[in-house]
């Protein structure tokens, strides 16, 4: 085992989150018990009695304590999610669902984001973190397993983000925070609720030097958000969101050897003969710039238990990157430049009717659905340099219009009797891409693919007694290649039109339990078995292709642990293991060998405490990973598992009309050096993100209402 990782630091720590209870006083309050849940059901539900693996990060953890920049940042407290911050603002969070989304290069994909029930994720599964308004958030949930696949395509799990809606008498906030590498952040909001209109604004700047050489950013974020009740039974939600990144730069990745020398560096340029000890980085200056703009509006309208939902969005994403190519690497007609330039408009529907009838001494909840989705870019690749100078968008490589819709019509249906409850679904996904290429110097690549695949999903609970749940459930579920990952072959040359679709079966079961007034365990173990899984076929430099592999298997176990005992101490757990192997041989990997980019174990744990009142809290966490090897073969050195704890203290004073907040928290408090995340199958083996040593955050807010 490597020395970075410190099973004894976490041995410490889940013990006492794990035995106190049976010699701590008295619960207080509430029992954890009942948390309400949609993802899933789709329907207001108690994820206890949801036969799946679903956890909820409340508003407190998102806010208290958290600069609310990463959603990595509270989504580490989830088992069967890996949720790296790679130090690189330009390509967003590492997101993946047991093991599903691992290889991404960028964003997240093989996970399905949605906030405020709008998309996240594009129709070809492609999705940004970066989007998520955490400021106002009041809840994320966190979907994983077989009922993932009631989402559609790229629904190895499903990640929902809330917001608060706007409630009672008016009030205005202001948020200050800063941190290591010249982070800072200033949040301005306001929210209300006058009559049947409720409203929420939010405004927000991010800046930080960055971590890694070459790693500086400056985010700029707003959401409005309008709720209006025309009388009980129905709701119209209106939500905008807005997104702006101006030359975000691009620290990329490293060799093993780099970053045992130094983390936060990058990699020098051995073909810079004029500035030997320039990076590839500086020298092409590589940055990202991203305007993103989104709005949408749902429906809701309820006629007794029955109810009709229907949303509609759109919005437009302008993206122009700056990679890191060799000129010799650019030199063949067929290559496409180092500079991306794509301007997108995005559009979609989604329309649900659901059903409530009593049945057979129970209760028959039915939803029958439709939702569309469209994406259209006008895209174009042009060389990184002029003459002897890089950095420069020069000359037109390629030119050409991509769209990716879908259409995925589905039904679910739920019977929930007095000890049994039975679920069933079934989706039918249709995929469309068309590609018309407008730069013909290198050939017609014009061309389309269609994509379609039927998703069943089955689940029974049984409930042994009121606080004991037992259940299980099975899906189908596919992944087919995003419009990134179709956009080259592997000799980097034209549209991949060969790529098909991975093809998986889902099964779990699980197990429930309230223990004592205020502790609850849930427990899961699954298996997924895969065909035609994507892997990397080549990567460098920022540009990846990708091929079908044979048949991958996942098999393991997570535990959620939550725990509020006496004294104001509350403890939380959240333990993954998970055997993520390629189950068949291709070209030189082995059968067995590990899947890139997944971890087989990883590990949170927490013990918090808050004094009565909650006017003052402070918590020690710890996160562990095993290693992760960064491509197929197993044959590179992987990235050594770690562990790390962090420590927080929070503080709230009520003043009149004035609400304020402080916080402080000490990151990787051991100041253990580790990589953070790695870059699957880079060509150039420049793999590795090295992540932060000891760093710090200090936060203020003041909240006045009228």
């Amino acid at each position: 085992m490597p020395r970075s990782f410190r099973p004894k630091t976490i041995a410490a720590l889940v013990g006492a989150a794990m035995t106190y209870p049976a010699l701590a006083a008295e619960p207080e309050g509430p029992p954890l018990a009942d948390i309400v849940v949609v993802s899933g059901s789709r329907i207001e539900h108690g994820s206890f009695d949801l036969p799946a693996s679903v956890d909820v990060i409340d508003a407190a953890r998102i806010r208290d304590s958290q600069m609310r920049v990463n959603a990595s940042e509270a989504l580490s407290a989830v088992p069967g999610l890996v949720a790296q911050n790679r130090q690189n603002y330009a390509q967003d969070l590492q997101i993946s669902s047991r093991g599903f989304g691992a290889r991404s290069a960028f964003g997240v994909r093989g996970v399905r984001l949605i906030a405020d029930g709008i998309p996240a994720s594009m129709p070809d599964g492609q999705g940004q973190a970066a989007t998520f308004n955490l400021d106002m958030a009041e809840r994320i949930e966190v979907l994983r397993g077989p009922f993932s696949a009631l989402y559609g395509n790229h629904s190895g799990g499903v990640i929902q983000l809330f917001t608060r809606d706007g409630e009672g008498r008016p009030s205005v906030e202001t948020a200050l925070s800063a941190g290591s590498d010249g982070a800072r952040k200033l949040d301005l909001n306001a929210q209300g609720k006058s009559g049947a209109i409720g409203y929420v604004l939010d405004a927000s700047r991010f800046d930080t030097d960055g971590y890694r050489d070459h790693s500086a950013a400056r985010r700029d974020q707003a959401q409005a958000k309008l709720t209006f009740n025309p009388d009980a039974n129905s709701k119209l939600t209106i939500v905008a969101n807005g997104l702006r990144q101006k030359d975000t730069q691009d620290p990329l990745g490293a060799t093993w050897a780099t970053f045992q020398r130094d983390p936060r560096a990058g990699e020098i340029d051995s073909t810079d003969t004029q500035t030997p000890k320039r990076t590839l980085a500086e020298r092409y200056n590589t940055r990202k710039s991203i305007d993103h703009q989104q709005a949408g509006a749902t429906w809701e309208q309820r006629f007794g238990e029955d109810r009709l939902r229907v949303t509609a969005y759109g919005g437009n994403r302008q993206v122009i990157q700056y990679q890191a190519f060799s000129r010799a690497f650019q030199a063949p007609a067929s290559h496409s430049g180092g500079v991306v330039d794509f301007d997108r408009d995005f559009y979609g529907t989604d329309v649900s009717w659901m059903a409530v009838r009593p049945v057979a001494g129970g209760r028959l909840s039915t939803t029958v659905g439709v939702e569309y989705g469209r994406s259209s870019d006008d895209r174009t690749g042009s060389e990184n340099f002029i003459g002897n100078d890089f950095g420069l968008k020069g000359r037109l490589r390629r030119d050409e219009e991509d769209v990716v819709s879908n259409v995925d019509p589905y039904v679910q249906t739920e019977w929930q009797g007095e000890r049994w409850q039975f679920s069933a679904g079934l989706r039918h996904t249709r995929m469309k891409v068309d590609v018309e290429d407008r730069f013909l110097a290198n050939g017609d690549d014009s061309g389309g693919l269609r994509y379609s695949r039927t998703t069943p999903v089955a689940a029974i609970l049984y409930k042994l007694t009121p606080t004991l749940n037992l259940y299980a459930s099975a899906a189908r579920g596919f992944e087919a290649p995003t419009l990134n990952e179709l956009f080259y072959s592997g000799t980097g040359a034209g549209f991949n039109f060969g790529l098909q679709p991975a093809r998986s079966t889902h099964m779990e079961v699980g197990i429930k339990a309230i223990v004592g007034a205020a502790t609850r365990i849930d427990a899961a173990l699954f298996q997924v078995r895969t065909r035609d899984e994507l892997v990397v076929d080549a990567s460098s430099g920022g540009r990846t292709s990708y091929r079908n592999a044979g048949k991958t298997l996942r098999q393991g176990g997570e535990l959620s642990l939550t725990s509020e005992f006496g004294s104001g101490f509350s403890s939380r757990v959240a333990l993954t293991a998970l055997r993520a192997i390629y189950d068949e041989a291709f070209g030189s990997v082995q059968e067995g060998s590990r899947l890139p980019g997944v971890p087989s174990a990883n590990l949170f744990a927490e013990l918090a405490w808050k004094s009565q009142g909650e006017r003052f809290g402070a918590a020690l966490e710890s996160i562990a990973s095993a290693k992760v090897y960064p491509e197929d073969s197993n044959t590179e050195i992987p990235a050594p598992g770690y562990a790390i704890v962090n420590a927080r203290v929070n503080a709230t004073q009520q003043l009149g009309g004035w609400r304020l907040r402080q916080f402080a928290r000490v990151n990787n408090l051991l100041d253990r050096q580790y990589v953070g995340s790695v870059i699957v199958g880079d060509t150039n083996k420049r793999y590795y993100e090295g992540a932060p040593g000891r760093n710090w955050m200090l936060g203020v807010s003041a909240q006045y209402q009228f």
